[in-house]
């Protein structure tokens, strides 16, 4: 088979690593380079870099389109970008989507998974269509959320998962339909989403573990902001772990509390 992936973040990245290991990967079809950090200085996305590492062809339009080689099947893993219907009806394209379709369709459905605290999730390869992560279910496959996972472990999971199911699925895929019933919507994390509030140990808890390590979850500390990147629940409740103060770097809870006695 002539199979091609379009991902740019770096789930996207994991994907086509660990898929690219099992079978041929024609090209990699992502998002332009974008200006990153502080100095605005162009970067490329996690998914070309790897596939430069691995040898792989790079497309890089503004919009979404195929050359005229024709391939087989497109894998989708955190493009980002809207395929438009022609496309669509070209070539059969397959979406990686890291939860039990129709539970987390959307954009953030692995870190809205932990704030409901939801304790399965998993995989979905469906077909795209138009509707926002609606089409026929091609594999699927469940695993745990541990209490000490967070957004990074439970993707790294999904990935090997994906590479799997896409092995079985892309020489004959057959679909099911997707059921309507149970279906709920993961919104894109806002920067409301990020503020903790320590008088919901629970809530906060889930927050930090579900915006590391990529977002980060903030509150006010001792009249400083700090971003906190881990923490643990226990009989006293919420105890952070590891802190990063506003302009400062990521250090142990230990060390910033030393830091206000000095």
């Amino acid at each position: 088979m002539r199979v091609a992936v379009a991902a740019t973040a770096s789930f996207g990245a994991d994907v086509l690593e660990r898929l690219a290991a099992k079978v041929d990967v024609t090209f990699l079809l992502t998002r332009p380079d974008a200006a990153q950090g502080r100095g605005r200085k162009l970067a490329p996305p996690p998914a070309k870099v790897a596939a430069v590492r691995l040898g792989i062809p790079v497309l890089q339009p503004e919009r979404p389109e195929l050359p005229t080689d024709p391939v087989d099947a497109v894998v989708i893993a955190a493009y980002g970008l809207l395929v438009p219907e022609p496309l669509l009806e070209g070539v059969l394209w397959l979406n990686v989507h890291p939860s039990l379709l129709p539970r987390w369709r959307g954009a953030a459905p692995v870190e809205r998974a932990i704030l409901a605290g939801d304790d399965v999730t998993g995989v979905t390869i469906h077909e795209t269509v138009k509707e926002l992560d609606a089409g026929p279910i091609a594999a699927q496959e469940a695993f745990p959320i541990r209490p000490d996972d967070d957004t990074g472990a439970v993707l790294a999971r999904a990935a090997e998962v994906a590479a799997r199911l896409l092995v079985d699925v892309l020489p004959a895929p057959s679909f099911t339909l997707q059921p309507e019933d149970g279906a709920t919507y993961a919104e894109k994390i806002r920067p409301a989403d990020r503020k903790l509030d320590l008088d919901d140990p629970i809530d906060a808890w889930r927050r930090v573990r579900a915006l590391s390590p990529h977002i980060g979850a903030w509150t006010e500390m001792h009249g400083r902001r700090v971003t906190i990147w881990r923490a643990r629940l226990d009989d006293s409740g919420f105890v952070p772990l590891e802190v990063q103060p506003e302009g400062r770097r990521r250090m142990r809870y230990e060390e910033f509390l030393r830091g206000l006695r000095a």
